[in-house]
């Protein structure tokens, strides 16, 4: 046997197209391609044809394609009604100016059309589906079809730099009654975008499609991306969660964007999720929940690494390996006394510098700034600029730290002034 031929054509150009009998009798028109759904997700089911008495669906291994471009079914006895509950998803209808996920690019983009594939050796033919096209190329072909006569319309729409997306990525977001799209790989791969992309990517996308991806993503994940998006957009995407599961993310998130997030939603719903709550996350959040959000209260985070006065380099290192917040927000170890006074603080270059046994009150820097808990944020921007900052501590009126203003939020509220 000699090798497959494949001979490529797009949606555009074949939708449409009159569908005979082998003795030329006109069956109907293609009026759309039935893709399969769920383990055989992407097989081409049949071609949907109109004909005088309605749509009928044709298995697309019993029509080929002849060479005055037209299409051939074996019999006219294997068209069959096309029946509602077929488990389908239709490329015209489903695909075709739907919005999905580049996963590449970052971003979301809209499908402009299908390219198709007749793959076959002699009488042998079989319909395929190779990729959607998101770009100019498939855009011409819709404008222009009528206009240009089709062999003429492929031509030119091949001068155009192609801009698709493999059809095995692309997948229909199940159970969805409108049956929108997205990249199969969004679960495995949307974890590895930046939880700003990922925010972006969720503002871009119309409400079924962002509800669909962002319950998706496990606890993790939902929760940085949360943190990135307005208050606004944040409670547009719990809307449709229940309390238990809305906990599950308000307990990965940094407490401090946790309390800014439960302080923007109704009181009776705030106190449903921390009930929900593990009892030691409920704690940290419904303390910071009692500060003026305007304060450095109001924007720190409970969560930084601190040690005793006598602790050693090599118990540093430990308490940052088992920290539990975000490593990436740590630049200095904290030293406390025993009524959890600050009294100076290591930074992570000296740390990682010195002998394991070294004592941590040797490094640490004699005069460490911090803030009172009510400092206003115009004040603790100042601050931040003055000493160039990456992190300040806050204090209580008796000097006891109770947490760390990250420079993000400081940069955060200056864009807000903007």
């Amino acid at each position: 046997m000699g090798p497959r031929i494949a001979t490529r054509v797009s949606l555009t150009a074949i939708l449409g197209t009159p569908v005979t009998d082998p003795q030329g009798r006109l069956c109907g028109k293609l009026k759309d391609i039935a893709v399969t759904t769920g383990p055989e997700g992407g097989k081409v089911a049949g071609l949907v044809l109109k004909t005088r008495t309605g749509l009928a669906l044709v298995p697309s291994e019993e029509v080929m394609e002849t060479p005055a471009g037209t299409l051939e079914v074996r019999s006219a006895e294997v068209l069959a009604p096309l029946k509602e509950e077929g488990n389908y998803l239709f490329l015209q209808q489903d695909v075709v100016d739907r919005q999905i996920i580049d996963i590449n690019g970052r971003k979301v983009v809209r499908v402009n059309d299908v390219d198709l594939e007749w793959m076959g050796q002699g009488a042998a033919h079989l319909l395929r589906v190779a990729e959607v096209e998101v770009g100019l190329r498939g855009a011409f072909r819709r404008v222009f079809k009528g206009v240009l006569p089709r062999e003429r319309l492929e031509s030119v729409s091949r001068k155009f730099t192609a801009r698709a997306i493999p059809w095995e990525f692309v997948d229909v977001i199940e159970p969805d009654p409108a049956r929108r799209v997205r990249l199969r790989i969004a679960h495995e791969r949307l974890a590895d975008i930046h939880p700003s992309e990922l925010a972006d990517i969720l503002e871009d996308l119309a409400p079924a499609e962002r509800e669909a991806v962002f319950t998706s993503l496990n606890e993790e994940v939902a929760a940085e991306t949360l943190e990135e998006v307005e208050p606004k957009l944040q409670k547009a995407l719990l809307e449709k969660l229940d309390e238990e599961r809305i906990a599950d993310i308000v307990e990965e998130m940094d407490p401090g964007a946790a309390a800014d997030l439960l302080n923007e939603l109704p009181e009776d719903q705030s106190d449903a999720i921390l009930e929900e709550m593990e009892p030691e996350e409920r704690q940290e959040v419904q303390d910071l929940l009692d500060f003026d959000e305007h304060s450095a209260a109001g924007c720190m985070t409970s969560e930084f690494v601190y040690l005793g006065m006598d602790a050693t380099v090599a118990q540093g290192v430990e308490a940052l390996r088992s920290f539990d917040g975000d490593p990436e927000t740590v630049t200095e170890v904290y030293l406390l006394d025993e009524k959890r006074v600050l009294r100076g603080a290591v930074s992570l270059a000296r740390l990682v510098m010195a002998r394991p046994d070294t004592h941590l009150g040797v490094l640490a820097e004699p005069r460490v700034l911090s803030c009172p808990a009510d400092m206003k944020q115009n004040e603790l921007a100042e601050m931040f600029d003055k000493y160039n900052l990456h992190a300040l501590p806050v204090v209580d009126p008796q000097g006891r730290m109770v947490g760390v203003v990250q420079s993000e939020h400081v940069i955060s509220f200056l864009r807000e002034k903007l």
